[in-house]
């Protein structure tokens, strides 16, 4: 045994090494928000909103960071695995703690398979790989080959994650720097070879869609989507060597990085399109029928060399994204056990510290979407509805602990706290409106599943751990679920023909709602004693930070 090093007592398990350093952990965020969203998320954004599809890259960069800030002083705060599922439990008990557990695994489970997803359809632009898919409807359909090939690589990414921790970080930071160095390349060399000013104003103009194609680009185009992944230094904050100064600056810098990396995107994708690609009509536009987007219009303008790097990076940046996505979830269903949400079998680890159950669950439920999902753009609606609601929980706990514990360390403290969690819940709220019936409804059903899996959880005690409902602490959060389902539906995102909810009107609604809501659920929420209790029983045993 190496000097210092500590034995593990008879009968104690393994529990998750600290060795993910700085880099490692920015990079875990940075990998995983530069993955097929980048690949994707300029043609759909310019198809819903035209030209001013740059202004809702900037909407929704400012959205996400207002939630990342937020993050970034719980993270500190509280660095404990699966984090961004751990916050609401602490503050307000076994009810929310549970709901905002599966909006969390819900979301971090989905993400791979969009992944995998994303590389098979930039490879139909090989022969051998054409049998995998199929159009309909104007999707790339996966065939039975296809899925066989998506549940083999999504074996391949759960099999890495079975490796020791500190090697997925190595594996995963060599890969982050491609991904982040391959679109920093695209942007200057189409910036460079093909910047055409005129199509900023061409087809059907700027704004042809006005502000609700704007607002729902921010959603709905994959925009949101692409700029996800700044919570995974969170959720890795249990393996973390200095999470209190660590963790706040990773997330921080990795959505910084990412807004301006994919806003310049937009902005050379859609100044490179050749005249041939440009219609009448922005949505209706031969660009919108591309399956490899980047590479086919580098392959236009005569950059055969680039389209090669393009489809080799279609392989390397979502397959970087699924493989830390993967890891992500099986942490947060590691902390689900830990708070007696799920069976205790997910927080079995190995003996290089992995929490396996949580792998195995994250690869099956992973293969089981390529059937009901079986294109990348009939996923992504429900991955960013259940992430902006997984976020949500975030503002909403750090209200709370501004309020109950003030006297908490807080290696970074957010400047104009008091206003700004209010406001970041606010836009979590507003990015779900702006996301639509059609994809919140789906939603819905997902979390009826959820409460399902989580009663029969405790009713046939399948773990020891039988945690406190709180239903008094989580009173607010059925109004809140039901009322902003009511919203969407009578809105002008809604499916109603004559909206009796109008644009603006829907959004001030939304606002003001957000507001009643915050606010009641911190007058609510636990008090300070029983919320330390909770913090102790997980950040003192497991952790051994204070």
């Amino acid at each position: 045994m190496a000097a210092g090093e500590k034995a593990t007592p008879a009968g104690h398990k393994p529990g998750l090494k600290r060795e993910i350093g700085f880099v490692g952990l920015i990079w875990a965020s940075e990998g995983s928000i530069i993955g097929s969203g980048w690949l994707f998320g300029a043609q759909g954004a310019l198809a819903a909103a035209g030209p001013a599809a740059i202004i809702s890259w900037a909407i929704g960069g400012v959205a996400i960071l207002i939630l990342a800030l937020v993050h970034a002083e719980l993270g500190g705060m509280y660095p404990v695995s699966g984090g961004t599922a751990r916050f609401p439990h602490y503050a307000f008990g076994g009810a929310a703690g549970a709901s905002f557990g599966w909006f969390s695994w819900l979301q971090a489970a989905t993400v791979a398979p969009i992944e995998v997803l994303a590389m098979i359809t930039y490879a139909q632009h090989y022969s051998w790989a054409s049998g995998w898919e199929k159009v309909r409807g104007g999707e790339h359909i996966l065939t039975p080959p296809g899925i066989a090939v998506a549940v083999g690589l999504m074996a391949v990414i759960t099999a890495i994650n079975f490796l020791s921790i500190r090697l997925l970080a190595r594996t995963n930071s060599a890969a982050t720097w491609w991904k982040v160095g391959v679109p920093l390349l695209t942007i200057f060399v189409f910036a460079l070879v093909a910047f055409h000013t005129s199509n900023f104003t061409a087809a059907d103009g700027f704004s042809p869609y006005g502000a609700k194609g704007i607002l729902s680009a921010v959603s709905t185009s994959g925009i949101i989507f692409a700029l996800l992944g700044f919570e995974q230094a969170d959720q890795l904050a249990g393996e973390s060597a200095n999470p209190k100064r660590d963790i706040p600056r990773a997330v921080i810098g990795s959505i910084v990085l990412g807004i301006l990396i994919y806003i310049l995107l937009q902005v050379v994708f859609l100044a490179a399109l050749p005249a041939s690609q440009i219609g009448n009509h922005w949505a209706t536009s031969a660009f919108t029928t591309l399956s490899g987007p980047f590479a086919q219009v580098a392959t236009l303008i005569s950059l055969g060399w680039l389209a090669a790097v393009l489809y080799l990076d279609a392989v390397v940046s979502p397959g970087g994204t699924g493989l830390i996505y993967i890891t992500g979830s099986s942490r947060v269903s590691y902390g689900l056990s830990r708070n007696g949400y799920i069976p205790s079998v997910f927080e079995s680890t190995n003996r290089r510290g992995i929490p396996w159950a949580g792998l195995i669950a994250a690869f099956v439920v992973g293969c089981v979407c390529f059937l009901p999902f079986p294109s990348w753009r009939s996923l992504v609606g429900l991955i960013t509805s259940a992430s902006v609601l997984m976020y949500a929980g975030a503002p909403l706990s750090f209200g709370v602990f501004r309020s109950r514990l003030p006297g908490a360390h807080r290696p970074y403290r957010l400047p104009g706290g008091s206003w700004m969690s209010p406001l970041a819940f606010a836009v979590a709220n507003l990015l779900i409106l702006w996301s639509g019936w059609t994809t919140d409804w789906k939603l819905g059903v997902a979390i009826l599943i959820g409460y399902v899996i989580l009663i029969a959880n405790r009713v046939f005690k399948m773990n020891p751990i039988a945690p406190q409902l709180d239903l008094r602490a989580a009173q607010w959060l059925p109004v809140y679920l039901i009322g902003m389902g009511v919203i969407v539906y009578l809105s002008d995102f809604g499916p109603l023909k004559n909206p009796l909810i109008p644009l603006w009107w829907d959004i001030g609604i939304t606002a003001v709602f957000s507001v009643l809501i915050y606010y009641w659920a911190i007058a609510v929420a636990l008090p300070a004693a029983q919320i330390e209790e909770q913090i102790g029983k997980v950040v003192v045993p497991e952790e051994g930070i204070l």
